[in-house]
């Protein structure tokens, strides 16, 4: 999986996201620190390989990780400079509230928080969906890439009992 260059003086409007969210019923804010237990357990179940990068999100201030809320539920996340400064992800939306432009609007905070930390560009990491991140930001593809930070990472380790 490659990684993406968004160039950030070209996001499209945070308020019109927000507004299209809270439409849907869904709140899109940074996360809080004491939710951080919470969060954490939800990414576990969800996304056992995300949640270390997550829990890294509360060591910063502000908390670089912004969720996505729906009646008193978590239903996505978005973090930036959680592997490495100026790099987006990682992200998700629960399978049930995706295609309702949840991960778009999460995207977009996390993308006007890296702007707002003075960045003109940043890079999403290990892409997934690069169909989207070219759609919603224009990003393109870094060649040459692959893997990326990610390499010679040592796979995860059972915990001792």
């Amino acid at each position: 999986m490659s990684d993406m260059l968004v160039h950030l003086t070209a996001l499209p409007p945070l308020d019109a996201a927000l507004a299209d969210a809270r439409e849907r019923g869904v709140t899109i804010r940074r996360a809080l620190a004491p939710e951080k237990p919470a969060l954490l357990a939800w990414v576990r179940a969800h996304w056992p390989a995300w949640e270390v990068e997550v829990d890294v999100c509360f060591a910063r201030l502000p908390v670089a990780c912004f969720v996505a809320v729906r009646d008193d539920a978590f239903v996505g996340f978005a973090c930036h400079d959680a592997i490495a400064p100026d790099f987006f992800g990682p992200t998700a939306v629960i399978d049930g509230e995706r295609g309702r432009g949840i991960g778009r609007a999460l995207a977009i905070a996390a993308m006007h928080a890296l702007r707002a930390q003075g960045y003109a560009y940043a890079i999403v990491g290990g892409v997934g969906p690069s169909a989207f991140y070219a759609r919603v930001f224009g990003a393109v593809e870094i060649a040459g890439s692959t893997p990326g930070i990610y390499a010679g990472m040592l796979p995860p380790r059972p915990a001792r009992t």
